[in-house]
């Protein structure tokens, strides 16, 4: 009976176009960079009394591979960073959850378990940690754009929050060389084909930082150069890619700013950008199914990404 059901679930995940080995794919083959050996710190999943998946002292950065039936796939992938802070990840709320509800408009989604910089144990280099977990895991999922039917010109990003600042650093610092090449994977361009940035962390001064994940990225005494490095609204260039932006007014943790500046830089930049901004919502509202203005912002998205050029 036990055999009879593995045999089920194996071909159930063959249908869905994920084979079993990589519904969850590791980012690094080697060593991991910028991680220290020597820590006794382990990888934590707390569920929350909200029923949050929450994921702190990420070690071992992993893609999370949800595609749709290749009947109903366009092509089109989205890499998915969850918010948390820069504390931990809403896996689910600002993941999973994503992901399975872009497969319903035939896109691929794919959950991305960044490391997260408020770890010092962990790692070595704060500041540029989940940089290098977004740049490995565009180019990984390039690599595999003919085994997962994908176009390999037609993979974005979508980030929440924190996740947001690790999805618009991407965008603008795509080309940055943060880590040694492991392999042929890492000769890959990493330059997203567009971004949606939800409740989106762009800027790292005040007034609209937001100061957890500031200080978690680059500590309580930052200098002006790191500041001005993470602050993505000063780093947008000709080659920054298309960009949907999400907020609501009324968002405290995160203001509404950082969206705002962040559209203003863009268009200096002539780069194509479309920006929804509500007027109620707060922060943290992932699909926003039970917000009767907000609910449906994901269709906003997929029309946008089927008109893009």
């Amino acid at each position: 009976m036990k055999t009879t059901r593995i045999k089920f679930l194996f071909l159930v995940m063959m249908s869905l176009g994920v084979s079993a080995q990589d519904a969850i794919v590791p980012l690094w083959p080697n060593a991991v960079p910028n991680q220290k050996t020597d820590t006794n710190e382990k990888e934590q999943v707390e569920y929350r009394e909200s029923g949050i998946i929450w994921i702190t002292n990420v070690q071992k950065p992993t893609l999370e591979v949800y595609l749709p039936a290749k009947g109903n796939a366009n092509g089109k992938a989205v890499l998915i960073f969850p918010g948390g802070g820069y504390s931990g990840l809403a896996y689910d709320w600002e993941g999973r959850d994503i992901a399975k509800a872009l497969n319903g408009n035939g896109v691929a989604g794919i959950v991305v378990k960044y490391r997260l910089p408020r770890s010092k144990s962990i790692v070595a280099d704060q500041q540029i940690v989940p940089l290098q977990d977004a740049q490995r895991a565009i180019r990984m999922v390039r690599s595999k754009a003919e085994e997962w039917n994908l176009a390999k010109n037609e993979i974005g990003i979508m980030g929440f929050s924190a996740g947001g600042h690790v999805a618009s650093t991407l965008g603008t610092h795509f080309g940055d060389i943060v880590y040694p090449a492991q392999d042929a994977i890492d000769g890959i361009s990493a330059r997203p084909d567009f971004m949606a940035l939800i409740y989106p962390v762009i800027t790292l001064m005040e007034p609209a930082v937001n100061m957890g994940s500031r200080e978690s990225l680059v500590g309580k005494e930052p200098t002006m150069e790191q500041l001005n490095y993470l602050s993505n609204e000063k780093q947008v260039k000709a080659n920054t890619p298309p960009t949907f932006l999400l907020h609501a007014v009324d968002d405290n943790p995160v203001p509404v700013e950082n969206s705002l500046m962040f559209f203003e830089a863009l268009k200096a930049h002539d780069i194509s950008t479309t920006m929804h901004i509500y007027p109620s919502g707060g922060h943290g509202f992932s699909l926003a199914h039970k917000d009767k203005r907000l609910k449906n912002w994901l269709d906003l998205f997929v029309a946008w990404l089927d008109n893009l050029d």
